[in-house]
């Protein structure tokens, strides 16, 4: 999935896969395979949703993606579960 229409489409990808790197282990290896594998799947407003979700602290992502807490923003909500979804079909197919 590297066919990129533009050199700026390229550059907002790379930009999000550089943003999806994080401070902790488990949050790389939850958001790394979903935006190399799943990413450019989303519309514009799924991809708008998963950059705002990017902006929330490194603890925040951890408790919402192991289920120690929920979120509060539906938005976040909903994109937390598209995440872990598409890994854990990813991981299926594996």
């Amino acid at each position: 999935m590297n066919d990129f229409k533009t050199d700026l489409e390229r550059a907002e990808f790379n930009r999000v896969i550089w943003h999806s790197r994080r401070g902790m282990l488990e949050l790389d290896l939850v958001l790394e395979p979903f935006v190399r594998n799943s990413y450019r799947l989303l519309d514009a407003d799924g991809q708008a949703l998963y950059r705002r979700l990017l902006s929330c602290e490194d603890q925040e992502l951890y408790n919402w993606f192991l289920k120690k807490e929920p979120a509060t923003d539906a938005g976040l909500i909903s994109m937390i579960e598209t995440i872990l979804t598409a890994n854990r079909e990813r991981t299926q197919q594996l």
